[in-house]
C-alpha cells in the first residue's frame, strides 16, 4: 500500500520555515521548483522538473533547476533516489518509507513496511561502523504496465 504524503500546504509551511531557519531566500523559482517536486507522485527527475516548471515559467534554465535541487538535498529538503536508469530522481518524503520500482515504466512508489524499521541490523554488519540510514527497493511491473502487457501493448 503506498505511503500516505504529507499535504502540499504542510510541505510548503515546513519548506519556508526551513528556509528561514537557514536564511535561504524564497524565490518564485525556488517555490515553483518545490511544488513540482512535492506534488509529484513518481519521484522526478531533474529533466521532468524543468520541464514542468518551464511550462509556467518560460524563462527558468535548467541550469537553475538542478542547482535548486541540489540545495534543496544540501539542506534536506527532498532525498535524492538512485534509479534503474541512472537519471537521480527526487524523493519529498523524508520520512521512513520504501520505493516500489516498476522496471517497465521506471515510476517510483513510496510504501510504508512498519515491521522492517523496527529490525535489528544484521550480525554480520557489527563491527564495520555505523548505520546511518535503510533503503530498500521492491522491483517490479506494476499495475498499469501489466495491463497493458496483457492488452498486447509493448512498455
Amino acid at each position: 500500500m503506498p505511503t500516505p504524503r504529507r499535504s502540499q500546504d504542510d510541505k510548503l509551511k515546513a519548506f519556508r520555515k526551513v528556509c528561514k531557519q537557514l536564511g535561504l531566500k524564497l524565490t518564485h523559482q525556488r517555490l515553483q521548483i518545490l511544488d513540482v517536486v512535492a506534488s509529484a507522485r513518481h519521484h522526478p527527475s531533474a529533466e521532468e522538473v524543468f520541464e514542468r516548471v518551464r511550462t509556467g515559467m518560460p524563462t527558468v534554465s535548467f541550469d537553475t533547476v538542478y542547482r535548486t535541487l541540489a540545495l534543496f538535498e544540501r539542506h534536506g529538503l527532498v532525498a535524492r533516489v538512485s534509479h534503474l536508469d541512472d537519471r537521480t530522481r527526487y524523493d519529498p518524503n523524508l520520512g521512513p518509507h520504501y520505493h516500489l520500482v516498476c522496471t517497465q515504466c521506471r515510476r517510483i512508489w513510496d510504501f510504508d513496511w512498519p515491521a522492517l524499521g523496527q529490525l535489528e541490523a544484521p550480525h554480520d554488519t557489527e563491527g564495520w561502523g555505523r548505520i546511518e540510514g535503510r533503503y530498500l527497493e521492491l522491483r517490479g511491473i506494476c499495475q498499469q504496465c501489466l495491463r497493458k502487457q496483457e492488452e498486447g501493448f509493448t512498455v
